[in-house]
């Protein structure tokens, strides 16, 4: 059984950085592209950022240059590291797994609150 768990949320001031990680247990993490998704209240779930198998990277316009994602293969965890927050990156963000089926997982999600 797939299961994904992120950590690494929390509070931080408008132009801080936070770092978050996601843990992935039963799956072949190594090939499967991994992502980033957020969701604000009263918002759609949107992208964020995700990393392919070989590292290639796409991230949402309203991210670019301040967010930075990675993976560790040997560890089975993906991150995402947040630079320059602002109030409007305040959301839930959950990590996503895609295999080579195309069969996708989530994890539970953790709250970014980012004051003004």
């Amino acid at each position: 059984q797939v299961q994904l768990l992120e950590s690494g949320g929390g509070l931080v001031q408008s132009g801080g950085s936070l770092r978050l990680s996601c843990a992935v247990f039963g799956s072949r993490f190594s090939i499967n592209v991994m992502g980033w998704y957020r969701q604000a209240p009263g918002k759609e779930r949107e992208l964020v950022a995700t990393i392919s198998s070989g590292g290639m990277t796409n991230y949402a316009d309203s991210v670019k240059g301040r967010f930075t994602i990675s993976r560790d293969n040997a560890e089975n965890t993906v991150y995402l590291q947040m630079n320059s927050l602002r109030f409007e990156d305040t959301a839930v963000y959950y990590c996503y797994e895609r295999n080579v089926r195309g069969y996708g997982y989530w994890g539970p999600g953790t709250q970014v609150t980012v004051s003004s």
